[in-house]
């Protein structure tokens, strides 16, 4: 993890990986930076000509005045065009490149980051958090590019015309540098308060957007206002806290500015009377230094924006080089055939007392079909998910073709399973794009693996046929054109090892024999788990497992286990009335 309060120095060094390759625009926007503070000074300088010299008959041209300040506002404004965009560049290529960091960390993650995690809270860090902490983080290094080189070519100046008064204003830095850490620090802690709120109102909006129809279902409306309303206001009251903070912070330095900016005055004025200095050098000393108020209360400014920017990238580079990673072993064979052997594997979750699944063994022989059933809770789900490695095992172990499943490399391991869940997930994408998921697009397979699902003859009949697109997790399908579009991605990938989790719960009677007939087909050969509560889809299957509260009470064939009056008898009994 990383520090909980680490230094902006510290905080930066992170970032830095990121701009790597950016010298060259970072040494432009110098320059441009350099050449903007060189033209406040020079236009400082160009005070004292104008008022020694201005009103005399034998002085400069007057048409030369006009063209000197236009000129040096036109060179400003160029310099200052070219710091913009050169750190506008710096920082969204720095960005494109975390966030690209991020999204790999995020795919490449452990399973358990998911569900430690709210997807509101992952959505959140790697968009919204990022692009507004780049943002700030943007502004403030134009502040500090261009108003600290200004500060220091009015400083030099100033040193030159007047070293004496100078030195009063040198006096303001180390009071303005303790007020900006005192408020940093703070302006840091309710950053980080406020990204903790924020993703608790995220949350909320996510629920609720989720669950709508049972919100309606149980007039639920008025309660999730208020609940919205608690969490809406814990956001209102620390963005509160953060602009008191903020707003004390710049008064503050105004006013010690204004403690300098009084005493050099009068000083000036003593010096002027005693030593005979004219008013064009006093203007000219008067002008830079109040040029000097603007960039110095920008400067003390700053250290909101940069705390606020590092404090929304923070949870990013945490999640860039800290989320815990997937492992996995080199063993990849060109073949598989299927076989897997579950030996005294147990589950067990953090926060429950009760295993999830308990010393469980079970070998699979390849090309078989084994059926898990058991009332809810059972573990059959917990099961099924470990064989991909979703989750690991707290004791045991698990093998296929003899090999342990940590030894196996990931993606070849998983391109040896297909998954048909009763949670479908699909992808706002094409239908064709959708059953091809992670392959290369053959437009007749995709053709073979529909008719093979039962929905071939829905998607002809389509005005875009298979390039439809089907929205938001396939809105535009059914319940059931959504599972049978799943199925046929399960029959595309033709992996040697289906996991076929409530395949048929959302079809109708004749869709479910017609597609039970092509999962038939599509199983010989294969090793097939199927999880099912209908009964009467698993009669087929070489063997039935029974479990219960974790562990394998009953195993035997479809018609051994009803003979046998145990669990899975009772169960039968209960569907069919029997």
């Amino acid at each position: 993890m990383l520090n909980p309060s680490p230094s902006i120095p510290e905080r930066l060094r992170e970032l830095l990986p990121y701009f790597g390759d950016s010298r060259w625009p970072f040494a432009v926007a110098a320059l441009g930076a350099a050449i903007g503070g060189a033209c406040e000074a020079a236009f400082a300088r160009m005070m004292k000509p104008l008022l020694d010299q201005g009103f005399l008959a034998q002085g400069f041209p007057l048409w030369a005045v006009p063209l000197a300040i236009i000129g040096l506002f036109l060179v400003r404004g160029l310099a200052g065009f070219v710091v913009d965009y050169s750190l506008a560049w710096v920082a969204n290529r720095g960005t494109l490149r975390m966030r690209g960091a991020m999204f790999s960390r995020l795919l490449g993650s452990n399973p358990a980051l998911m569900s430690q995690q709210t997807s509101s809270s992952l959505i959140n860090t790697v968009v919204y958090e990022l692009q507004s902490g780049a943002n700030q983080l943007v502004n403030a290094a134009q502040i500090l590019m261009k108003d600290s080189l200004t500060v220091a070519a009015l400083l030099g100046y100033l040193v030159w015309v007047n070293w004496q008064l100078t030195l009063m204003i040198a006096l303001l830095f180390p009071s303005v540098a303790w007020v900006m850490r005192v408020f940093g620090k703070r302006m840091h802690r309710l950053t980080r308060e406020g990204q903790k709120a924020t993703d608790q109102l995220a949350y909320v909006v996510e629920e609720n957007v989720l669950a709508w129809r049972l919100v309606r279902l149980h007039d639920a409306a008025p309660l999730q206002r208020e609940r919205f309303a608690r969490a809406s206001d814990a956001v209102r009251r620390l963005v509160m806290k953060s602009t008191v903070a903020s707003s004390v912070l710049t008064p503050t330095t105004q006013l010690l500015t204004a403690c300098a900016l009084s005493a050099v005055i009068v000083l000036a004025l003593w010096q002027g009377r005693e030593q005979g200095s004219t008013v064009g050098t006093f203007v000219s000393y008067i002008v830079a230094m109040a040029t000097l108020i603007n960039p110095l209360r920008r400067l003390s400014d700053v250290t909101a924006p940069v705390t606020r920017g590092l404090a929304a990238v923070q949870r990013g580079l945490a999640l860039a080089h800290h989320a815990p990673q997937e492992t996995g072993g080199t063993h990849a064979p060109a073949t598989v055939h299927g076989h897997l052997l579950l030996r005294d594997v147990s589950l067990r979750y953090k926060d429950d007392q009760r295993p999830a699944l308990d010393a469980v063994t079970l070998d699979i022989p390849a090309g078989k079909t084994i059926a898990l059933v058991g009332p809810s809770g059972a573990g059959k789900s917990t099961l099924v998910n470990m064989l991909p490695r979703f989750l690991e095992p707290s004791a045991g172990e698990i093998r296929l073709d003899g090999v342990p499943l940590p030894q196996w490399d990931l993606r070849a391991l998983r391109s040896q399973f297909a998954l048909v869940s009763q949670e479908v997930v699909l992808f706002n994408d094409t239908i064709a794009a959708n059953v091809s998921f992670g392959d290369t697009l053959d437009r007749d397979r995709v053709i073979q693996a529909l008719r093979g699902a039962n929905l071939l003859e829905y998607v002809e009949a389509l005005p875009q046929g298979l390039d439809t697109v089907i929205g938001h997790n396939g809105r535009e399908l059914s319940g059931g054109q959504r599972q049978r579009l799943a199925i046929a991605r399960a029959i595309y990938k033709n992996a040697p090892i289906l996991l076929l989790d409530e395949a048929t719960s959302a079809l109708d009677t004749e869709s479910e024999r017609m597609v039970q007939s092509a999962l038939e087909k599509l199983m010989a050969g294969r090793t097939s788990i199927v999880i099912a509560h209908r009964l009467s889809t698993i009669e087929a299957a070489d063997r039935v497992v029974v479990l219960d509260e974790g562990r394998v009470i009953e195993e035997g064939t479809h018609a051994e286990l009803i003979a046998r009056g145990g669990l899975f008898s009772r169960l039968h009994a209960l569907q069919f009335n029997t």
